[in-house]
């Protein structure tokens, strides 16, 4: 099973200290880190930290390509790159007495042909093959050009992986993606109400699965997680630990379900790991990825409880 992570439009993220910042005035600030940043980037790296092979696959702006290219393979993660004209946006986070300012700045434009260029270079994926869809959509590419895209890859046999905000509810339905990972935040966003309780996140993610979608898994954070698949529903409880950030977690957690899916793992097994590479990548800083000596470590405390049927 081969794996492509697509970025559809990634980001420098750049991180400062600024002593007494105050709007309207010259603030002298230290920079204090400039990442490569991208959801697709964060499973790729999750991947390869615990020994699964990956390809991520980029969209990149032609006036900073190169140097995001470039830290791509300083990472050693296997890549290739569509080239468009423009820049690779850039978020600028200033820290200053605790609190944070953050600035976005508009990236290159993409259009129908661009995802044509990158289909033509997933040309060797096919049956049995994942891709996955993550973060927003770039200026100028619409949803019906990207499910379009995805409908192609489907025909193919290519398994698609949605996590982005830039689809409602009735694009998801209508993609009918292998795995979506909402979290209880966006489960209530598809459904345009507030979700109050673990039963009707059940409900609405048996919903989804029989609308199509193999397999809805929900984050529920440090509640755990929840699993409508194939082989029925089950739930597992995060584990207990010291959680510096959960920068990357959700991505984290796809990239372990993923890793136990070509392993040829079942459902619930599957969910166990994508809640140990999650609850592993809470414990280190920033945006790293899980650690394998962690995974190890929590994955026997995690057990799937099997709730087809129960009345919770």
């Amino acid at each position: 099973m081969k794996i492509g992570t697509l970025t559809l439009n990634p980001a420098f993220d750049l991180h400062c200290e600024a002593k007494d910042f105050a709007l309207y005035h010259e603030t002298l600030a230290d920079v204090t880190s400039r990442e490569i940043g991208g959801k697709g980037i964060n499973i790729s790296r999750a991947l390869k930290e615990n020994g699964v092979d990956s390809t991520a696959v980029l969209i990149l702006g032609a006036d900073n390509g190169a140097e995001f290219e470039t830290a791509v393979k300083r990472e050693g993660l296997p890549c290739f790159a569509v080239t468009v004209p423009g820049r690779i946006r850039e978020n600028v986070t200033v820290h200053s007495d605790g609190k944070e300012t953050r600035i976005s700045f508009r990236g290159f434009r993409a259009g129908e042909e661009t995802l044509r260029a990158v289909e033509d270079r997933l040309s060797d994926f096919g049956d049995g093959d994942v891709v996955t869809l993550t973060g927003r959509n770039p200026d100028g590419l619409s949803v019906e050009t990207v499910k379009a895209f995805c409908r192609r890859l489907q025909s193919r046999g290519v398994k698609i992986v949605i996590d982005s905000r830039s689809f409602s509810l009735s694009d998801i339905v209508e993609v009918a993606p292998w795995l979506i990972k909402p979290n209880e935040e966006e489960i209530s966003a598809y459904l345009g109400r507030q979700i109050r309780d673990f039963e009707e996140v059940r409900s609405a993610a048996r919903s989804l699965h029989e609308g199509g979608i193999e397999n809805v898994m929900v984050s529920l954070g440090e509640k755990g997680a929840y699993l409508c698949c194939p082989e029925g529903e089950f739930r597992v409880p995060a584990p207990v630990v010291n959680v510096l950030s959960t920068i990357g977690a959700g991505d984290s957690s796809i990239a372990g379900f993923l890793a136990a899916a070509a392993e040829g793992k079942t459902g619930p097994d599957c969910l166990r790991r994508a809640v140990a590479f999650g609850s592993a990548a809470c414990i280190t800083p920033g945006t790293k990825p899980p650690r394998p000596e962690d995974v190890a470590a929590l994955y026997p405390l995690i057990q799937s409880k099997n709730i087809s049927g129960d009345s919770l």
